[in-house]
């Protein structure tokens, strides 16, 4: 009998008004995998229809309030990434990622690479302190302690202490519980770390560092409005600009 190889799972975080940004990203994915590999889009209307996600929130001149802690946030994905390990039945590994992410080589080398059953999450231990106040769709941008670290998190999702993150306990829980990984006993050696190539920030991450994956932390070339603040993230905006065009002309990818 062959023996079945394989395939890695992707969750991307969905937000209709970055739908070009994640519609580029699944692409990205596909394309630079050599083999099969499964993407599904955190789509927050799907999620509520069967039952998994029902955090309520209020919006006030277009910012999201969070109704559990009163806090703004900024996506309809900020709460449902850490529902991964329920999705996955609590087996098996899987990834999860914002949107706003530029995919430059196979994520399969991702996988390969980190996966000791030690850790119940990986992530890239930013010290990010962000300077603007709003972000380029206007939310407002929050600073707290371990940001963007729930940005990309490979998850080892049959871990015990996953288990405890229940859908009950991301659809009640403060933000600060779940993104500061509040449900592992030491959220500092209870994670392991993932290289920053990985989650290369614009305008922050060392420009010496060749980037794997590029995170358009400041908005994006998806935003007419975004400005490019250095010329290293011309660079990748240039890429993205590529790939989307390519998209664009196969109809795949609506126009900005």
């Amino acid at each position: 009998m062959k023996r079945t190889e394989k395939i890695n799972t992707v969750f991307i975080g969905y937000d209709p008004k970055e739908k070009t940004a994640a519609t580029v990203l699944e692409f990205l994915i596909k394309e630079n995998s050599p083999k099969p590999i499964n993407v599904k889009l955190l789509r927050k209307d799907i999620l509520e229809q069967i039952g998994l996600y029902y955090r309520k929130h209020t919006e006030v001149n277009g910012q999201y309030i969070d109704s559990i802690d009163e806090k703004p946030f900024s996506t309809e994905f900020s709460f449902s990434r850490f529902l991964v390990p329920s999705l996955m039945m609590y087996e098996g590994w899987a990834l999860f990622m914002d949107c706003d992410m530029y995919l430059r080589t196979d994520i399969n080398e991702l996988f390969e690479e980190y996966n000791s059953d030690f850790y119940p999450v990986y992530c890239v231990k930013h010290n990010y302190n962000p300077t603007s106040q709003f972000k380029m769709d206007g939310m407002f941008q929050t600073n707290y302690p371990r940001k963007n670290w729930s940005s990309f998190m490979l998850w080892n999702c049959g871990h015990e202490l996953n288990k405890k993150l229940t859908p009950v306990e991301v659809n009640t829980k403060p933000g600060s519980f779940l993104h500061q990984f509040q449900w592992l006993p030491d959220k500092d050696s209870a994670l392991g770390t993932i290289h920053e190539e990985w989650n290369w920030l614009d305008g922050h991450s060392d420009k010496d560092i060749k980037p794997k994956n590029v995170h358009f932390t400041t908005g994006g070339p998806w935003f007419r409005e975004w400005e490019v603040s250095r010329p290293i993230d011309g660079f990748y905006a240039s890429e993205w600009n590529q790939d989307y065009s390519f998209l664009l002309l196969q109809d795949k990818v609506d126009a900005i």
